[in-house]
């Protein structure tokens, strides 16, 4: 079975002892695809290095609303310039978070994400949104970039909201939340929704599915997110490994 993990941190320093071993495992495990996000501009810079170097992997390039604060007119014009290389399919992972109290200010990062929205209008590429407690902020600015398409990262939002954001283009991701005991919320989302607006992924090295949990993640544990889906649409793993691959690569404009 293949999977393409839809968001991976690989640039993370939880891999920083074994990651080119880790990422020659992978390819020989049936991973055909990594969409590496960047959280913070050295984090945009390594996954654009990791796309370069490795076929399988791709990258966002963004700044995560917890360094919203460190965004500037040279950050953009730096995002801009990453943009222009060919494995940088999308604009990430930036939003909002509401949730950690020592985040900048929600002004600061509404703003930041309203000027990386229009930088992917500008450049004509999809976004890839983390969305912690800011549903409905999220879904304002959103609605003003009608046009602009992407991914509602690790969704942990209503049956309601994911309608709302399908509407306006968007993919509904699922982490290894949805095997969680807790997780009748994603469970809902999941059976609701249709199977060509979901994406799998890992966000590693976090959220590890059961068995796993509270272990450093990888790509090939999207096996049990995939399962997991497959029960609960009723169809074979297969099915969902090869409608969720259609659907990133259509996301991403992969041929």
């Amino acid at each position: 079975m293949n999977i393409f993990d839809a968001h991976a941190h690989y640039d993370d320093e939880q891999f920083d002892n074994d990651r080119n071993i880790l990422i020659n495992e992978l390819k020989k495990n049936n991973i055909i695809g990594v969409l590496n996000c960047g959280s913070s501009i050295e984090g945009a810079r390594t996954s654009v290095k990791l796309a370069n170097k490795h076929d399988i992997f791709y990258a966002a390039v963004g700044i995560h609303p917890e360094y919203a604060d460190k965004f500037d007119s040279s950050t953009e014009d730096e995002l801009k310039i990453m943009s222009q290389n060919e494995k940088v399919k999308a604009i990430g992972e930036i939003g909002l978070d509401y949730y950690y109290k020592e985040n900048p200010p929600k002004e600061v990062q509404k703003s930041v994400f309203i000027r990386q929205m229009e930088l992917a209008r500008e450049l004509n590429l999809p976004v890839i949104i983390h969305d912690r407690e800011a549903h409905k902020d999220i879904l304002d600015i959103i609605k003003q970039f009608k046009g602009v398409i992407g991914e509602i990262h690790c969704f942990s939002g209503s049956v309601e909201y994911a309608k709302e954001c399908i509407k306006l283009g968007y993919y509904i991701g699922f982490t290894g939340v949805i095997t969680f005991k807790n997780a009748k919320k994603s469970l809902d989302v999941a059976r609701e929704i249709p199977m060509d607006r979901i994406l799998v992924e890992t966000d590693c090295p976090y959220m590890a599915p059961v068995p796993f949990r509270g272990k450093r993640n990888r790509s090939e544990y999207i096996e049990f997110i995939i399962s997991k889906i497959a029960e609960i649409k009723g169809i074979t793993k297969e099915e969902v490994s090869k409608i969720t691959i259609a659907n990133i690569k259509h996301l991403l404009n992969l041929t």
